[in-house]
């Protein structure tokens, strides 16, 4: 067959400017498989991102992995099977040859292992770190023993250490000699002789700096670290405050013993956030992104709060319970149908604040310490905003009762039911007089009690997370739950005190 009529396969190519790359997609990479087309496939790898490649390959069998780690290259494939998902990594390991795993293995970092076994069943994990090689393995050891969500679990041991007196021309040649096989060599890391840590020195000032000066004289000294007990949200908050490119991470002796760069603190970053707005949803985070949950795992993440949720819930049924055998709700039925709103309101404005507190206090903008400054802030803004609610919420109650979408039910004033604007009999009747103040009274009434709920729902929503940060405790994972509970009784008694303030003759 002439070889212009062999179908040749389409790979990813990079367009123009003005056009957007073109990502593989699962069935390309899959076409790619089945024709043995090796070349296409190298192309590929040489062409396309490798999370894309990744994502396409998530749902691939492991012989068609396996194909994919023998026949492209190795210092291809090491950071393709780091991006891929866990399933997908166990697999191979199942499958892989010893020789063929001890090659994936130790192309890649130590930290990026140690994520990966740290999640494996005992035997597939016995049998990645026997595949590393003496030092591999004795870094993801290190690695391992740490907490998780630690700097020391996060942090890398590959990196560029040079002595203070160590001279531009010197630490160039190692650059170029091991740079390599390190995480980054855009920041280089000086000790002393006493093997303290000392200082940082950036790629750029190493370049413009003469060949015979010590590193001494051009480091930064005045740098940034953390130790390896540091959580790692307060590392992610490190290098968003002072730009980092690398955080240098000291063990209890203050000797340097790992990095973290800022590939994995913008995944520390990343995951604290999914983490938040999870648990302020009411869910737990998922470990794995959605698409790979199975229906229970998804489950599993909501029912335990919801079941949470509903026990709390007692506390509100009981209030509401007692509150509708009151003389007030009896008489004045039409209380029963706001309460729903005024729930809402009061939880909303409190959801408000809590959402903006836990951010605040993630971000370190403010601390517990910080409450009362917080809590007076909170209260002027909750004034403003309760005095616009309330205002809008009078005039609306108002044009609600006057419309007739909500009817005036008042046992010994049974013509208030049928007057609305529409046919001019709330302005006609006789009663149309009593009427208007009982319509503008009641308005006021839902008004008032709006007022103070969302006072009240930004105070509490100001003091729960603060409370929960003093404790030591997330305040995502304590605030939702607590305020929903809290300011629905609230709002009831509120709502009960206000009413028999209003209407005391049918209290």
């Amino acid at each position: 067959m002439d070889d212009e009529n062999k179908e040749e396969k389409k790979i990813p190519e990079t367009e123009g400017p003005e056009e957007e790359q073109k990502a593989i997609s699962k069935e390309e990479l899959k076409e790619l498989i089945d024709h043995k087309d090796v070349a296409g496939l190298r192309a590929v790898f040489e062409t396309v991102p490798d999370i894309d490649i990744a994502e396409a390959a998530d749902d691939l069998e492991p012989t068609d992995l396996i194909y994919i780690f023998r026949n492209v290259e190795a210092k291809n494939t090491a950071s393709f099977y780091d991006e891929l998902n866990q399933d997908a990594k166990e697999a191979l390991v199942r499958t892989m040859t010893d020789k063929e795993l001890v090659q994936v293995i130790n192309a890649q970092s130590a930290d990026d292992v140690a994520d990966t076994v740290g999640e494996m069943p005992a035997n597939l994990a016995s049998r990645v770190l026997k595949a590393a090689d003496k030092d591999m393995r004795k870094d993801v050891n290190l690695l391992l023993h740490y907490k998780e969500d630690t700097a020391g679990a996060i942090m890398t041991t590959e990196f560029l250490l040079f002595l203070d007196t160590a001279t531009v021309d010197e630490a160039i040649s190692a650059i170029r000699e091991r740079g390599k096989e390190a995480e980054t060599v855009y920041t280089l890391f000086v000790k002393n002789k006493s093997r303290d840590f000392v200082g940082t020195v950036d790629l750029d000032d190493l370049i413009w700096a003469k060949k015979d000066q010590p590193l001494s004289e051009i480091m930064n000294r005045d740098v940034v670290y953390c130790t390896t007990s540091t959580d790692q949200e307060e590392v992610g908050q490190m290098f968003r405050r002072y730009d980092l490119n690398a955080l240098a991470v000291l063990n209890e002796d203050q000797k340097l013993i790992g990095i973290i760069t800022i590939d994995d603190a913008v995944d520390v970053m990343t995951e604290e956030s999914n983490e938040d707005m999870a648990r302020l949803t009411n869910m737990e985070p998922a470990d794995k992104p959605y698409m790979e949950l199975s229906a229970w795992e998804n489950a599993k993440r909501s029912f335990p709060w919801l079941i949470v949720l509903l026990v709390l819930g007692t506390f509100t049924t009981m209030v509401l319970n007692r509150l509708e055998a009151q003389q007030i709700f009896i008489s004045l039925p039409i209380l029963i149908s706001f309460v729903p709103t005024l729930m809402d309101t009061g939880g909303n404005a409190g959801g408000q604040t809590t959402g903006i507190m836990i951010r605040g206090l993630a971000l370190k903008e403010f601390g517990p310490r910080d409450w009362a400054r917080i809590m007076w802030k909170e209260l002027k803004a909750g004034v403003i905003n309760g005095l616009i609610t309330a205002s809008f919420a009078f005039l609306w109650v108002s044009i609600e009762q006057y419309t007739g979408l909500v009817k005036v039910i008042v046992p010994d004033q049974p013509a208030y039911a049928r007057l609305i604007v529409w046919n001019g009999s709330a302005f006609t009747s006789p009663v149309a007089g009593a009427f208007a103040a009982h319509v503008f009274t009641f308005a006021a009434l839902v008004a008032c009690t709006m007022f103070i709920a969302i006072v009240v729902s930004k105070m509490i929503g100001t003091l729960l997370p603060c409370l929960a940060a003093a404790l030591k405790k997330d305040p995502a994972l304590l605030s939702q739950p607590m305020l929903t509970t809290v300011m629905d009784v609230a709002t009831l008694l509120i709502y009960f005190a206000m009413a028999c303030l209003f209407f005391p003759s049918m209290a």
